[in-house]
C-alpha cells in the first residue's frame, strides 16, 4: 500500500490483533511486529481494534502485551464494562494524547468527544467491572483454563463438515464446509439447533466463533463443546 500511493496519504493501519469477525484469524508470526515497523517507518499510526481481544481474551489483559507490540491507539468495548452496560474508550500514546489537549490559542483543547462521552452509569459500570478483573484475577485466567479449553475445541478435528479449528487463549473458531450457493446457512442452522439444545453459538459466515465467560469452568466447556459435538453428527 506504501509503494502503490505513498506514505503521505496513509494516516493510520487499524487492525485486530487476532480477526475476530473474520473467522477467528491469528497474525502469522511476526506479523504484528512487521506492522509496527513499517508505521514507524513512515510515520503512520497503528490501531489495535481490542473490542474483542481486550480485557483477558487471550490470558494477557491485552493482545498488545500478549504479543508483544504496542500500537499507537488502542480501542476497547464490551470487557470494559461486562458489556452490562454499553461502553467504549479509546486509549493512546501520551504525545497523542497532548495533542488533542493543547488545541489553537482560543480554546483549551483540540475540540472533541462523542454525545454520551464518561456517562455516569456506564463509568460506574466500568470501575465495578475493573475491580472485579483485579480481585478475582480474570485478566489471566485464560492461561489457567486456556489449555483445557484448546484440547476440547481442537477434539472436534475431523467431526462431519469441520475443515478447521483455530484458538488462542479463550477465542476459538470452527470452519464448516459452505453448503454450495448458500454461504452461511449450515453454521445458521447448526446455531439454532445449539439454542434450542441451551448452548449459544456466534457464527461469522461458515465459522462457529467462541468467546466464553472469562468465569467458565471446565464442565461448561464439555457442555459447550459436547453440544456442538452432537449436533454436528445430524447436521445436513
Amino acid at each position: 500500500m506504501v509503494a502503490l500511493h505513498d506514505a503521505s496519504t496513509i494516516a493510520a493501519v487499524i487492525v485486530e490483533p487476532v480477526a475476530g469477525s473474520t473467522g477467528v484469524l491469528l497474525p502469522p508470526k511476526g506479523y504484528l511486529e512487521r506492522l509496527r515497523a513499517i508505521c514507524d517507518k513512515h510515520g503512520i499510526l497503528l490501531i489495535f481494534d481490542e473490542v474483542i481481544t481486550g480485557f483477558g481474551r487471550l490470558g494477557s489483559p491485552f493482545a498488545a502485551q500478549h504479543f508483544g507490540v504496542t500500537p499507537d491507539l488502542m480501542t476497547v468495548a464490551k470487557g470494559i464494562s461486562n458489556g452490562c452496560v454499553p461502553m467504549g474508550a479509546v486509549f493512546c500514546k501520551q504525545q497523542i494524547h497532548d495533542v488533542f489537549m493543547t488545541g489553537p490559542e482560543h480554546l483549551i483543547e483540540f475540540t472533541h468527544g462523542y454525545t454520551y462521552s464518561a456517562h455516569p452509569l456506564a463509568c460506574a459500570a466500568a470501575l465495578g467491572t475493573l475491580d472485579t478483573y483485579a480481585d478475582e484475577g480474570l485478566l489471566t485466567r485464560a492461561r489457567e483454563i486456556g489449555s483445557y479449553f484448546e484440547n476440547a475445541l481442537h477434539s472436534l478435528k475431523g467431526a462431519r463438515h469441520v475443515i478447521d479449528v483455530r484458538n488462542i487463549g479463550l477465542v476459538g473458531g470452527v470452519e464448516l464446509e459452505s453448503i454450495p450457493g448458500q454461504p452461511g446457512k449450515r453454521a445458521f442452522d447448526i446455531f439454532l439447533e445449539c439454542w434450542q439444545r441451551g448452548v449459544l453459538i456466534r457464527t461469522t459466515g461458515d465459522t462457529i466463533a467462541f468467546s466464553p465467560p472469562l468465569i467458565i469452568e471446565k464442565q461448561h466447556i464439555d457442555q459447550l463443546v459436547g453440544t456442538l459435538a452432537d449436533v454436528l453428527k445430524t447436521a445436513v
